[in-house]
């Protein structure tokens, strides 16, 4: 079952404020005593993997690190800084990965499935809710299993609500999203040693001007999406309309 928290419209709240518990504390008092909160990283790129960040947090735990927002908000320096206080600080934490050839075999939503369910299995204990970034629940298993492919990482996933921008209020879906980020650019900067051309040390794999004159001038790595019709390739767009759900 997937519920959806409507995003609250207060005229007088900066958009620069800092996120904060408030949500996260809410759903924990409702019912349960762990909550995971997940965000994603990686869902438009051109290349690469698409990465679920999870952070478990209970009742009990305290306020988030000065300085969590969103991780699309924070420098990589920034983010870098948080990332080890962020792991102190959670009740338990895991990153999951989908690469770029099982996005390709299963399409972009079952991969952000699979990244999910890596994720969740890594926390090491089964939360009584998950609270998801975004307007679409792609972590529950859906009905017809042959919508996805691979194995189910997990046999069971709790009950999940989706917010919209949460990422934007909730400290703990800002965590996640920085654990997330952080994991992935680790990745793109590795690939970049072997693949200098694209420039991924730089643009991680996103559609930045050089990255496309790269894959005009050399044609794709192993690493590229290649069931997308990707830009300087001759495709009309550089993602499927499923990787903009959110």
């Amino acid at each position: 079952m997937t519920a959806t928290v409507e995003t609250p419209r207060r005229a007088s709240r900066p958009r620069s404020a800092a996120p904060s518990l408030r949500v996260e504390r809410r759903m924990l008092r409702e019912g349960g005593t762990t909550l995971a909160c997940f965000d994603e990283v990686g869902r438009g790129a051109l290349c690469g993997p698409v990465t679920i960040g999870a952070v478990l947090i209970t009742a009990e735990t305290p306020t988030a690190p000065q300085g969590v927002r969103d991780s699309k908000l924070l420098t990589a320096d920034a983010r870098e800084r948080l990332a080890p206080r962020i792991r102190r600080w959670a009740t338990a934490h895991a990153v999951g990965h989908a690469s770029s050839a099982e996005i390709d075999e299963h399409g972009i939503i079952a991969g952000l499935r699979l990244a999910g369910h890596r994720a969740l299995a890594g926390l090491g204990v089964v939360p009584d809710a998950v609270l998801l970034d975004g307007n679409h629940d792609y972590l529950t298993t859906p009905a017809q299993t042959g919508l996805f492919a691979p194995p189910f990482e997990v046999d069971h996933v709790p009950p999940v609500t989706t917010m919209i921008k949460a990422d934007m209020q909730c400290a703990a879906v800002a965590a996640a999203s920085i654990l997330a980020k952080t994991a992935r650019d680790a990745i793109m900067v590795a690939l970049a040693d072997d693949h200098p051309q694209y420039g991924w040390h730089e643009n991680k794999g996103y559609s930045a001007p050089g990255h496309v004159a790269a894959l005009a001038e050399h044609g794709p790595s192993p690493h590229h999406r290649v069931s997308w019709r990707l830009p300087g390739l001759g495709g009309a767009h550089d993602v499927p309309p499923e990787a903009l759900l959110d």
